[in-house]
């Protein structure tokens, strides 16, 4: 026998038939055991048990158009992701969505005519300052015109004109107060 153990042991080839029947030992195996599971007590009573769910009420949970709560935490994945923009979300919070794109509308117009103003208010100004000028030239004529030694040229090479400079000074023509009630007596 020592040198039956001393050999070493050769490994003998394994048919196909021999290793579908120690697949099949292997079933029986199982099957029995699982029978043996069913068959065994179990450890709860019928109280502890639940009902399971009829068929209608089963459907009624999944096709339910009612979406499960948002957690409370969350990644920039699910907000790059879009996961928070839920209907249920938008529902809840559509008065303020609504709100905050009044805000905006108004801002972005009242922003518009602010500029549009500002435009108006610059051109108009730069009116105002034209026409300054143009009164201020306009005015420089004028007194340049009026003049005494202007007009003295003016009515010396005009020679139509009877109008000719006074010798005499003015004099002053005094009119009495009670002249009206002395024209109405005659």
């Amino acid at each position: 026998m020592s040198e039956e153990k001393s050999k070493p042991v050769e490994a003998q080839p394994v048919t196909d038939a021999e290793e579908s029947a120690e697949l099949q030992e292997e079933a029986v195996v199982v099957d029995e055991q699982s029978e043996a599971i069913k068959a065994a007590p179990s450890a709860t009573t019928d109280a502890d048990k639940k009902p399971e769910p009829s068929l209608q009420e089963a459907m009624k949970d999944q096709a339910r158009e009612d979406e499960k709560p948002l957690s409370t935490n969350f990644s920039l994945r699910k907000i790059l992701g879009g996961d928070w923009l839920t209907a249920e979300f938008l529902r809840r919070q559509i008065g303020i969505i609504l709100l905050i794109t009044g805000f905006i509308i108004v801002y972005i117009s009242n922003r518009y005519s602010c500029q549009k103003d500002l435009l108006e208010i610059d051109r108009l100004n730069n009116e105002l300052v034209d026409a300054k000028y143009r009164a201020l030239s306009t005015t420089s004529e004028l007194t340049e015109k009026c003049r005494e030694s202007n007009v003295m040229e003016m009515l010396q090479t005009n020679k139509d004109s009877v109008l000719k400079v006074a010798s005499q000074p003015p004099y002053i023509i005094s009119i009495p107060k009670n002249y009206s009630s002395l024209t109405e007596e005659k």
